[in-house]
């Protein structure tokens, strides 16, 4: 195989990751805990946060509110991890860092 075969592979390879990463950016996953509802892109950011039953919250459940909230925000997170994992597998753990 010669060198611009290879680099050919590659240059096709990298393009083929960042237009899978892009459809991953683009998507939105929900996130749930008990009190909460939210939604993150496939860049982890944050795009809508539903809190549940706010007429029963009381101050003495912000506490409970905030830790719901982080549940949500990290089960919608875990969510994009497994949609990359997925999409990228062929491309194996050598992504590290990349993404």
């Amino acid at each position: 195989m010669n060198m611009q075969s290879l680099m050919a592979q590659a240059q096709k390879m990298q393009k083929d990751i960042m237009n899978k990463k892009s459809e991953v950016d683009k998507k939105i996953f929900p996130g749930k805990s008990e009190l909460v509802d939210v939604e993150v892109n496939g860049k982890k950011e944050v795009v809508s946060v539903n809190i549940k039953n706010k007429e029963n919250i009381t101050v003495d459940d912000l506490e409970i509110l905030q830790d719901m909230i982080m549940i949500a925000i990290n089960d919608a997170n875990n969510k994009v991890d497994e949609e990359l994992n997925s999409v990228m597998g062929p491309y194996g753990n050598s992504l590290n860092g990349l993404l």
